[in-house]
Formats: structure tokens, C-alpha cells, sequence
């Protein structure tokens, strides 16, 4: 499956915007409060819900967290009344979602082509901006159990983590990249009980205890040795350079690129000029790479969107 167009009207900061996907990589840049990880939760909703099942409009309340899981206050704010759609696209299909901002309950949200949308899950992963793998024991059974104020794409990628790794040899393009952030981060990333450590000749160390920036490597690498992420599969990276050290964004860059020409579809948002640089001087002739630049507009104060496969070079 791969994701062709994310259209959305007076949702959160966007008043219109339409937004065409390609099959490689996509950047997502622009300045605070453009909505960049909005348009990737949006897409990783509509993901996920393949696999679970789960109300569209449910699984949108659970990774944007409105208050008191309200979700006309997911409404881009105005006087008075107002109705939201959101809809994405992959190949011949697409999944609808419509609600005002005076709607309370996910019931009440009109959802279109869900039967059709599901009929071909796509495994999919959510990498949040917050290392999460550190503070893995008991999280999981808290949040089941309680309503602890974090949104689901924190239990989500939980999940992914202590999935098994899948049978048989990996994908050879798959072990190049393996091997590359083995390397980097100095071992394997093993699970024992709800405790992440890394596993090298030295013996056993503590997630906790090792830089922010390598644990979030350790993390792709999970989830390449389990399967999560194959040919036909969507990663969503909120700010992929973030607590790396600069010396580390080529291994970044070149997993990236690597997973991309294996068959994962990438959406990532990114503030660091310097990964963004890397990615543009590091991808190839047949790379699909494309910068999504979000911005608003000097006189209405709206997000607007242009697109460029060059980094700095727009187009409407």
C-alpha cells in the first residue's frame, strides 16, 4: 500500500490544504504550528485502523488527544458552528471522516469507505519526537488500565517494540541495514521482560542508560529485525535528528534511504536544516525523495502548502 494524497478542511491548523504523497521518502518542514505532525498523525491513523479495526474518528481522539477525548474540538476553531473532513487516499480508494465542532462522541462523525479501506492492512509504525523504549516496564499495562494523559502513538510504538522477531532470513537490503546500526550503536536491542537493553560482547546494558540519540537507532532497529518495517510498510518519524549527534546524521540519512529502496513509504517531519542537507546530497538518481514545505501565508495567516523534489526549490 502506499499513500497518494491527504486532503483536509478546517482541521486543527489547516482551513484547506491537499497534500500529494509520494511512494519514497516525504519531509515534512515548515515552522512551529504549521501542522506538520498533524497531517502525519492524520495518515498514521488512517494506517493503522487496517490492522485494528478501530472507528476512524476513535483512532483520531486517541494519537491528537483533544480535551475530554471531544472530538469537534479537533474542528479548526471559529464562531459558531463548523464541520471538519478529512480524507486519505492510497492507490484506487480513499477513507473519509466528517465531523462539527459541536460533536462530542466519535459516534457522531460520518465515515465513509471504511469497509473497502480495510481490506488491505499495512503495517505501520509511529516514531514519536519522545524516546519512549527507556521508560518501556509498566507502561503498557498503565496505560490499558488507566487514563494516563498520553497520546497513542507512545503505546502504539510499545507495541511494534516487543513484537518477536519474523522466522527465517531477513531480507537481504534488510541485513545491510541491520548490520549498519549494529554497528553504530554497539550491539543488538534485546528484550527481557518489559526491560529494553542492549546486548553486545561486554555483556547486557540498560536502555536508560544509554544517549537519546542512540536508543532512537536502536529503535529503527527493532523494528526492521522484527518485520514492522518491510517492503510495503509506512514509517512516520517526528523529527528523525532529533538528540542525534551530527556525526550520526549520515547512518540516519543513509537507513533511511536504504529502507525507502526496499519498499517502506516514509513520512517525517524536520526542523534540522543540517538532516535535511544530508538527505538532499545523499539520495540517489532514482530516489523518490520530496520536501513538503508548510508555511502560512503573509496576509491571511493560513497553512499553506508547497512541494519540491530539491531541497529550497518550491512548487505550487
Amino acid at each position: 500500500m502506499v499513500l497518494s494524497r491527504i486532503k483536509l478542511e478546517r482541521f486543527t491548523a489547516f482551513e484547506s490544504v491537499d497534500i500529494e504523497l509520494f511512494p519514497g521518502i516525504n519531509i515534512f518542514t515548515g515552522a512551529n504550528a504549521t501542522g506538520k505532525t498533524h497531517v502525519m498523525k492524520v495518515a498514521y491513523a488512517a494506517c493503522d485502523v487496517t490492522k485494528t479495526r478501530l472507528n476512524f474518528a476513535e483512532k483520531l481522539t486517541r494519537v491528537f488527544l483533544p480535551s475530554g477525548w471531544t472530538l469537534g474540538r479537533l474542528v479548526k476553531r471559529s464562531p459558531g458552528s463548523a464541520k471538519c473532513t478529512v480524507e486519505v487516499f492510497r492507490d484506487q480508494t480513499y477513507l473519509h471522516a466528517s465531523f462539527s465542532n459541536r460533536a462530542q462522541k466519535v459516534g457522531s462523525a460520518t465515515v465513509v469507505n471504511f469497509s473497502e479501506w480495510v481490506k488491505d492492512p499495512v503495517e505501520t509504525a509511529f516514531i514519536p519526537t519522545k524516546e519512549v523504549l527507556s521508560n518501556a516496564p509498566g507502561f503498557r499495562s498503565l496505560y490499558a488500565q488507566r487514563e494516563i494523559h498520553f497520546e497513542e502513538v507512545y503505546s502504539d510504538i510499545l507495541d511494534r517494540a516487543y513484537r518477536p522477531a519474523l522466522r527465517g532470513p531477513a531480507d537481504s537490503s534488510c541485513s545491510r541495514v541491520l548490520a549498519e546500526l549494529e554497528k553504530v550503536v554497539g550491539g543488538r536491542v534485546v528484550a527481557s521482560g518489559e526491560e529494553f537493553f542492549l546486548r553486545s560482547k561486554r555483556g547486557d546494558l540498560e536502555f536508560s542508560l544509554l544517549a537519546e540519540g542512540l536508543r532512537k537507532l536502536g529503535l529503527l532497529w527493532l523494528l526492521v529485525q522484527n518485520g514492522t518495517l518491510r517492503r510495503g510498510s509506512v514509517l512516520f518519524w517526528d523529527e528523525p535528528g532529533a538528540s542525534l549527534d551530527p556525526s550520526l546524521f549520515k547512518v540516519l540519512i543513509n537507513t533511511l534511504i536504504e529502507l525507502h529502496r526496499v519498499g517502506v513509504q516514509i513520512l517525517a517531519a524536520c526542523h534540522d536544516y543540517a538532516v535535511l542537507r544530508e538527505l538532499d546530497s545523499q539520495r540517489g538518481s532514482g530516489d523518490s525523495v520530496v520536501f513538503h514545505s508548510l508555511y502560512r501565508d503573509t496576509v491571511t495567516g493560513e497553512v499553506l502548502h508547497r512541494a519540491s523534489e530539491r531541497l529550497g526549490v518550491g512548487r505550487e
